[in-house]
C-alpha cells in the first residue's frame, strides 16, 4: 500500500510540473498577443507598495469584512502551508519525518495548526457564502450570477482536502511520538486521541496514505487548471499579483479619472498627425488582439466573484451589461483564438471559427460581445473601484467605443444629435455660443468676463468655469447662479469665458468619438492657456474631470476645484455664513440626502467637502442613502448615457431616485448638473405616481445661498 501511495503521489507530481509548465508558457504566449502598453513598469518601488498594501491589507476587499477576512486566511494558507508540502513528501518514506531545524520548533507548529484550521475555517466561510448568495436563490441579484460553479467548487474542495489533510497528518504524528505532549500538538491533539486504538503499523502506513493524499490533490489542482487556461477562479491565485503590480496608477489608486489615452503601437494617438499612422492602425479595439497586452491580462486574472456585478447600476436595473460577464466573455475568445494567432497552420477548427466572430455583435449571431452590452456602461468606474485584482473595465469599454464609433460608425443614433451639436455649437444642446451669458442676466452685479471686463485671469482668483449645463440647461442655471452669488458674496474675486468656452469633450471622449474629444479640448486648452488660467472653479463633475485629469494628458496643468470644495473652504474661513429659518420649525428640521455624482466621489474621491457644507447648514439633516460615497449608485447619465434612451430594464435615474426618497428626505442634494437633470426627471416621474410630493432636488451651493441670504 506505501508503494502504491509512492508511486501515485511522484507521478501526479512529475505529471503536474510538465503540463504546468507548459500552460505558464503558454498563457505567457497569450498575454503577449497584446499590444504595447507603455508606463506600466515605471516607479517599481511604488508598485511593489501598494501590491504589498493590497496583496496583506487586502483593501480591496475590506467593504465585505467577513469575505475579507475569510478570504485573507485562505490565500495565507495557500501559501504558508507549503512546508506542509515538503513534509508530506518525507511521509511517503518515513512516517515519523519532520523538516530539518524548524520541523519541531514550537512555534512553527503552532503557527502550522492555526493556519490549517484558519484555512479551513475560511474556506468553509466562502462556500457557505457562495451558497447564500447562489443565483438558483437570488437569480440576477447574486454576485455570482454567471460564474463557473464547478470550478469554484473544485477549487474550494482542494482547499478544503489540504487542510483537511494537514490536521489529520498533525494528529497522527501525536499517535505515534507524541506521548501526550499537548505543548507540541495544541490544536491536534484531541485528532491524535481518535487513532489511540489504531496499531502502530496501521498508524504509519496511514501517514503514508494521507501523506500521497495531500501531495495527489495538491499537484492535481495545478495540472487540473494547466488543462484550463480560462479558470479564473484558480488561475487568479498567482495573476493577481502581476495584475496589481502593472496596474495604471503606480501609487495605488483605481484606473479611474481620466481616460486612458486612445493608444496606437504603444504611444497616444495625436489627430492632427493622422498621416504618420500606419496603414493597419486600428483607432480603438476591433479584434480581441487589439488589446494590449495589461488587457489581457486583465481578461485572464478575472476570478469572477462578482463584485463588479453586484455595484453596476446597469446590471442593478436589469440590463444586460454584467462588468464580470464582459470580461469573461473576452478571456473565452482570447483563449479560443489564441491558437490561430499563434501559429494558424496548427491551429484547430475551433480556433479558426473564433476569427469569424465579430469582437461586437449580436450575440445570437456570433458576436462576443452585443452592441447593448457595450453601450449599456455609464463608466461610474463602480466597477474598477470594486475589483479586488485591479481589472481596469472601463479602459476596455471605452477602447470598444471607439472602435465602433471612429472606424464602423456604429453606435446609438441618438449619439448624431450629440456629436452634430457638439460639432456646430461647441455644447451638447445646439445653443449657439452667444447665449453663455444668459445665466448671469438676473443677478444684481456683473460677472467679469476674460477679454472684456477683464484683459487676463491675472486680475481675479479664479477662473468659474460654467460649463454646457450650466450655460444653457435651465436647472442647472440656477446652480451656476448660486456659485456666482455666494463667490460674489464672499468676496472671492472670478471671471468667466463666456462664449469662449465650448464643451470639455467629455461625452464625446465617453461615447468613443476620441476625435472630437481631441478637436474640443484643443480649443479650450488654447483658451484657457491664452486667459492666463491657473486656478479653476467648476460646477459640473465631468468639466471638472476633464480639466483636472484630462487636460494634463494633452499637456495643461491646472489647479482644479469642485465648486463645492471652494465653498466648504469659504465656510470654514467664516467669509459665507449659513444661517438657521427663524420661526419655521418644519423648515429647521429639513432633512436632505445627498448624491454623489460618480466623477466627482468615485473617480475623484471628493467625498468630504459637499457633506460638510450640507452639515455646516443650521436645522439641516443629512439622511445618507444606503449606497453612498465609494459604494454610490450612479444616476445613470455618465458615458454620455444621458443623450441616450434606456430602452431595457428598468431607468437608472428612476431606481436611484426611488432611493432617495425611501430616506423621507424633503431634497435631494446634487453636485453636478447631470445628476440633477437625471435625479429631477427621476423625481418627475416619481410625483406622477403619487411619492415624492413637495420634495426637490437642489445643487448643494442652493441650500447654501439660501442659508446664507438668511444672515443678510
Amino acid at each position: 500500500m506505501q508503494y502504491v501511495a509512492v508511486v501515485v503521489a511522484l507521478g501526479v507530481s512529475v505529471l503536474a510540473l510538465v503540463v504546468f509548465t507548459d500552460a505558464v508558457v503558454r498563457m505567457v504566449r497569450v498575454i503577449r498577443l497584446g499590444g504595447p502598453e507603455p508606463g506600466r513598469k515605471g516607479n517599481p518601488s511604488g508598485r511593489t507598495r501598494q501590491l504589498v498594501r493590497e496583496f496583506l491589507g487586502h483593501t480591496k476587499m475590506a467593504k465585505r469584512p467577513v469575505v475579507a477576512a475569510a478570504h485573507w486566511f485562505v490565500m495565507v494558507g495557500f501559501f504558508a502551508l507549503f512546508f506542509t508540502l515538503v513534509t508530506a513528501y518525507g511521509q511517503l518514506f518515513d512516517a515519523y519525518f519532520a523538516l530539518p531545524l524548524i520541523g519541531h520548533w514550537i512555534p512553527f507548529e503552532w503557527a502550522t495548526e492555526a493556519i490549517a484550521w484558519l484555512t479551513l475555517i475560511g474556506i468553509v466561510v466562502l462556500t457557505v457564502i457562495r451558497q447564500r448568495s447562489h443565483p438558483r436563490r437570488l437569480g440576477r441579484r447574486s454576485r455570482f450570477f454567471g460564474s463557473n460553479f464547478w470550478q469554484a467548487y473544485y477549487v474550494e474542495f482542494t482547499i478544503a482536502t489540504i487542510a483537511v489533510s494537514i490536521l489529520v497528518l498533525r494528529g497522527l504524528e501525536y499517535r505515534l511520538y507524541g506521548h501526550g505532549d499537548v505543548w507540541h500538538f495544541p490544536l491536534t491533539a484531541f485528532i491524535g486521541s481518535w487513532f489511540d486504538s489504531v496499531a502502530t503499523p496501521d498508524a504509519e502506513l496511514t501517514v503514508h496514505v494521507v501523506a500521497a493524499l495531500k501531495i495527489t490533490v495538491s499537484w492535481l489542482f495545478f495540472t487540473v487548471i494547466a488543462w484550463n487556461l480560462t479558470m479564473g477562479v484558480a488561475w487568479h491565485r498567482g495573476l493577481a499579483f502581476f495584475n496589481i503590480w502593472f496596474k495604471r496608477d503606480p501609487e495605488g489608486g483605481p484606473a479611474l479619472g481620466a481616460a486612458k489615452p486612445l493608444m496606437v503601437n504603444g504611444a497616444p494617438v495625436d489627430f492632427e498627425a493622422l498621416d504618420d499612422l500606419p496603414d493597419d492602425a486600428s483607432l480603438g479595439v476591433g479584434k480581441v488582439e487589439d488589446f494590449s497586452w495589461k488587457g489581457l491580462l486583465d481578461f485572464s486574472t478575472c476570478t469572477e466573484c462578482g463584485r463588479c456585478q453586484s455595484q453596476c447600476p446597469a446590471w442593478n436595473t436589469e440590463k444586460p451589461l454584467s462588468p464580470k460577464l464582459f470580461v469573461t466573455a473576452l478571456r473565452d475568445h482570447a483563449y479560443a483564438k489564441a491558437p490561430y494567432l499563434l501559429d494558424p497552420d496548427t491551429a484547430p477548427a475551433s480556433a479558426h471559427a473564433e476569427t469569424e466572430r465579430p469582437l461586437v455583435g449580436d450575440v445570437e449571431a456570433g458576436g462576443v460581445i452585443d452592441p447593448d452590452v457595450l453601450w449599456s456602461c455609464t463608466t461610474c468606474g463602480a466597477c474598477v473601484d470594486q475589483c479586488p485584482v485591479d481589472i481596469e473595465h472601463v479602459d476596455h469599454i471605452l477602447d470598444l467605443r471607439r472602435y465602433q464609433t471612429l472606424i464602423e460608425s456604429e453606435f446609438p443614433s441618438e449619439l448624431n444629435g450629440l456629436f452634430k451639436n457638439l460639432e456646430k455649437a461647441g455644447n451638447p444642446w445646439g445653443v449657439n455660443a452667444s447665449k453663455r451669458m444668459d445665466w448671469a442676466a438676473g443677478l444684481s452685479f456683473e460677472v467679469p468676463r476674460v477679454g472684456v471686463e477683464v484683459d487676463s485671469l491675472d486680475q481675479v482668483e479664479w477662473l468659474f468655469w460654467v460649463g454646457c449645463a450650466g450655460a444653457f440647461e435651465d436647472r442647472a442655471k440656477k446652480t451656476t447662479q448660486a456659485v456666482a452669488e455666494l463667490l460674489h458674496t464672499a468676496g472671492v474675486s472670478f471671471a468667466v469665458l463666456g462664449d469662449g468656452e465650448t464643451c470639455t469633450g467629455d461625452p464625446a471622449r465617453r461615447s468613443g468619438n476620441e476625435f472630437l474629444y481631441q478637436q474640443l479640448a484643443a480649443q479650450n486648452i488654447d483658451v484657457l492657456r491664452e486667459s492666463g488660467a491657473v486656478r479653476v472653479v467648476s460646477t459640473c463633475a465631468h468639466c471638472f474631470n476633464t480639466i483636472k485629469n484630462e487636460y494634463a494628458q494633452l499637456g495643461l496643468e491646472l489647479e482644479v476645484v469642485h465648486h463645492t470644495q471652494l465653498l466648504n473652504r469659504l465656510v470654514r474661513e467664516g467669509r459665507l455664513t449659513p444661517v438657521a429659518p427663524a420661526g419655521d420649525a418644519q423648515i429647521a428640521g429639513r432633512a436632505v440626502t445627498y448624491h454623489d455624482p460618480c466623477y466627482l466621489g468615485r473617480h475623484n474621491q471628493v467625498y468630504t467637502p459637499p457633506r460638510e457644507l450640507v452639515g455646516a447648514l443650521p436645522g439641516v439633516e443629512l439622511r445618507e442613502m444606503p449606497r453612498n460615497q465609494q459604494n454610490s449608485f450612479c444616476c445613470g447619465a455618465g458615458g454620455a448615457r444621458m443623450w441616450m434612451e434606456e430602452r431595457i430594464g428598468t431607468r437608472i435615474n428612476t431606481a436611484r431616485t426611488t432611493e432617495a426618497l425611501d430616506t423621507g428626505a424633503e431634497a435631494i442634494a446634487v453636485g453636478c448638473p447631470f445628476c440633477r437633470v437625471m435625479l429631477s426627471d427621476g423625481l418627475t416621474e416619481a410625483q406622477a405616481d403619487g411619492r415624492g410630493e413637495g420634495v426637490e432636488v437642489l445643487d448643494v451651493a442652493q441650500l447654501l445661498l439660501a442659508a446664507v441670504k438668511r444672515g443678510s
